[in-house]
Formats: C-alpha cells, structure tokens, sequence
C-alpha cells in the first residue's frame, strides 16, 4: 500500500505544487504532467475488465468449480497464498483505485471536467465493493487520499466500508445525484461501457445498488431501499443496458489467454462439479463454454475433480474438456462483465423470494435465464424453463435454482460465481482431491504479502482479526 499511496502523493505533488514561473520554464509540453480524466477513464476501465476476466478466468473460475487445473495448480488445490498463472487481485484493484480517485479528483477541482464525477464515484463503488467482498477488512477511508493522509492507511472494517459516509452505497447515491446535477455540455468522454451515456450510468449504479444491497441483507434489513429502488423502475432491465465491454478477435485487444502459448490455455479444462450441473440440467450452454474432449466417440463432455495433485496424478488432456472456441479462437462475442441485466435479475427474483420486495419471483427468475442464455449467445432450449431448471422442479428450493443459475452465468466473471456461493451455499460445490486448505472451501482471499511489506503494523492488526490471515475466516454479510 506504500508504495501506491507514494504513487498519488507524487503525481498530485507534480501536479499542484509548482509556481506559474517555474512551470513555463520547465514543463515540456510532449510530456504533460497531468493526465485528462477521458484518458484515465478509458484506461481504469479497460485495465480493470481486461485484468479481472483473465483472473476470472484463471483463478475465480476454479474456486467456483467452474473448470479445474491440471498443472500449476496451487491455488487450485487451495494454497491461495502462492499464486501462479493468477490469484493475486489485489494491486488490480488498488492501481485502478488510485487513478479513478485521480479522475474523481479532478472532477471536484476543475469544472470543465465534473462530468466525470457521478461515473468515478460510481466505478469506486464497484472496484470497492469486489474489493472487500474478496478480502474483507482493507485499507479504505484512509487509502487515496494523497499528499494531505497517510501512506500507511488502517484497514477499515467491511461493514463500514459498505455503509458509512463516503463508503459503498453513500458513493452510489452520491454519483447518481452528481449525474443528476450536471448541466453542462461537455460530453463524457473515454467511456467504453456507456459511449457516454450518462443515463445508462444511472441504471448501472442502480443494479449495483441491488446487488450490494441483497449481498448484505443476512446483516442489514434491506426491505425498504430494495423495494424503492424495484419501484422507481431505473435499473437494467435488458441485454442492451449490460455494463459491459467487448473483446476483440485479434491483439491487442483480444481475451488475454488468446494472447498466451496454447500450454497456457489448456491448463484449464472443465471442472466435474460443473459438467454434473449442466448435463443435469440438459443445459445448451455446455457446447459454449467447453468443448468435447479429444477422446470422445460422440461429441461428449467431461470434467475433473477440482485440485489433483499433479505431482503424483497423471491426467491425458485428449481425457478432459478443453474452454470453448470463444475464449481463443474466436474472442469478439467475448465481454469484460462489470454488471448485466441477468444478473439484476436473478438478485431480484431472490429479493422477491424473501420477501425483500413486492414481485413475482418466478417470473424475475425466468426473465433472468432467459436474459442469460441470450448473453452467452446460446438458444434456449423450449422446454428448460419447464422441467430441469423449473424454478419449483422438484428436489430443489427456488433459491438454489436462482443461484444456481447466476453461477453458471457468472463464467470468468471475476470471482462473482465463488462469492455467491459463499454468501448462500448453492450450488453444492464438492471436496477437492488434494486439499491444501484441510478439506475447507475458503471463504476468503488471503492478505498477499506486498500488504504485509508495505504497511506492516496496520497489517497485523488485519492478520490478527483473521486468525492469522486464514482463508477460513469469513467476512462480516457472511459471518
């Protein structure tokens, strides 16, 4: 965290400090000291979607069981403390942290840019909230605040970070009503997701806004701001509102692990937990996210068991299913997801189950699936709302259907589908083959030890209020 804290207090240093003479005799007008909010803007949104769909892939991916490693596979079996191909989220989202506080901070400075300010309060909220929904306690208040704070910020605990002032849902309503004050006619520009568009802004932080509300109604009652929200209608409600941004099918801009070696790629192959879910549920979307194994006489499919032990486990690749054409060969229908219609609702659909709001349940679910299967370009079958994936099918709760269903939509989209899963129990995810973690899904990210490294005291409070930074320790809407 020092050294990311340095990183602001050096560039606002630059930025501000000089006098009017020093700076006409000494700036060099090829190399601008201070960088345009459409230029950052553009860059937090595209490093952070493009880093987080590679983690998604490589690691978020495994600790929901959505597909399996065959070698290099540490954090596979478990030991998240030793990262290798990913795992490691962090400075994701503190570099892109540290520059949206940049572009927020210009925003509130300079006129000529507070467009900028609804969408860069709205992107902190989002950053923050997968932040601490992964970690827990983290540096926060205290962590962005330049040359005038600290450069060894106290970890700020979860439920503070997500309802105090300045926290995640105080930033929500704050960048909804800064949109809505804006007069001005300068466009936003270097927005990826919206193209501008600042009323699509709006629906996004409003589905953020149920999404971090559902996430921590076990520990708040949530009732009455889900149902305002639900009333006054301003949320995505279909695919085209998704907050998302499109790969491409060539560099640089292409899905990362098209970029890599093929060894690379196919260290990843489907897990058994999800080959069980899909073909229990008949479910089209196999045949989109995975391939026939090599092997198969008639196209068929095959998963492993999460966390073999590839030191003494031989596995034949030609054995298992490979991630489908649209994650190499073909990457342009592939999105960095920040947020979607689906997703809204499905979280709708659980509000309506419990109560939360005033709703037909089963109709939200079914427009949830529906939506889903449109996302991941896939038909939908005509009879999978009614039998397999009924939201009564028998055997199965209306909840562990709308989970269910979120998490296998949730494919590389960060770690949603694992938190998801921690935050409900659905879907049953199973015991690994060679558990580094004693047999325990963790339940946490750990602490990585450039937290420790730079910011020692506070950290050992963090480690100590962890039992040691264990990954068994869960987070406060989960405890």
């Amino acid at each position: 965290m020092k050294k990311i804290i340095y990183t602001i207090a050096i560039f606002v240093f630059i930025a501000t400090s000089c006098t009017n003479g020093f700076e006409d005799l000494n700036t060099n007008p090829n190399a601008p000291v201070a960088v345009q909010p459409s230029l950052l803007l553009r860059q937090v949104i595209y490093d952070f979607g493009e880093n987080m769909s590679y983690e998604g892939f490589v690691a978020g991916d495994l600790l929901a069981q959505h597909r399996t490693a065959l070698d290099f596979n540490l954090f596979d079996r478990h030991d998240l403390k030793s990262p290798q191909l990913g795992g490691n989220p962090w400075p994701i989202f503190y570099t892109n942290l540290r520059d949206n506080e940049i572009i927020l901070k210009q925003a509130q400075e300079t006129a000529a840019f507070s467009v900028y300010e609804g969408p860069a309060l709205i992107l902190k909220a989002y950053m923050t909230a997968g932040l601490t929904d992964l970690f827990g306690d983290v540096p926060y208040f205290e962590a962005f605040n330049g040359i005038d704070g600290t450069v060894t910020p106290k970890y700020d605990l979860q439920e503070d970070i997500y309802l105090n002032e300045n926290g995640i849902l105080d930033n929500l309503d704050k960048g909804i009503a800064a949109i809505k004050a804006y007069t001005g006619s300068i466009p936003l520009e270097g927005d990826i997701l919206y193209n501008g568009n600042l009323d699509s802004w709006i629906r996004f932080a409003n589905s953020l806004k149920i999404k971090y509300l559902v996430r921590i109604s076990g520990k708040v009652d949530v009732a009455t701001q889900l149902q305002t929200v639900f009333t006054e209608g301003n949320y995505m409600k279909n695919n085209t509102e998704n907050a998302v941004f499109d790969f491409t099918n060539s560099e640089p801009n292409s899905f990362r692990l098209a970029q890599l070696r093929v060894g690379d790629f196919n260290n990843f192959v489907l897990s058994e937990t999800m080959e069980e879910i899909l073909t229990d549920l008949n479910d089209a979307r196999i045949e989109t996210f995975f391939r026939p194994f090599s092997n198969s006489t008639s196209n068929e499919f095959n998963g492993l068991l999460n966390g073999i032990d590839a030191s003494s486990t031989s596995v034949a690749l030609s054995d298992y299913s490979l991630a489908g054409t649209i994650f190499r060969e073909d990457t342009s229908t592939l999105d960095a997801n920040f947020m979607t219609a689906w997703e809204t609702n499905f979280l709708l659909a659980e509000a309506a189950e419990k109560g939360f709001i005033t709703a037909n349940a089963e109709t939200l679910y079914n427009t949830g699936v529906t939506q889903a299967f449109e996302y991941w370009n896939t038909n939908l079958p005509a009879t999978y709302l009614t039998v397999n994936a009924n939201y009564n099918a028998v055997g199965k709760s209306p909840l562990e259907q709308i989970i269910t269903q979120k998490w296998i939509a949730s494919l590389i989209n960060g770690y949603e589908g694992w938190t998801e899963y921690r935050r409900t129990g659905f879907p049953a995810l199973k015991t690994i083959s060679a558990s580094l973690n004693n047999d325990l899904i963790p339940v946490r990210m750990p602490y990585p030890a450039e937290a420790a490294s730079l910011n020692i005291e506070n950290y050992k409070v963090a480690e100590t209020a962890t039992n040691g930074n264990s990954l068994d320790v869960k987070v406060w809407w989960n405890e």
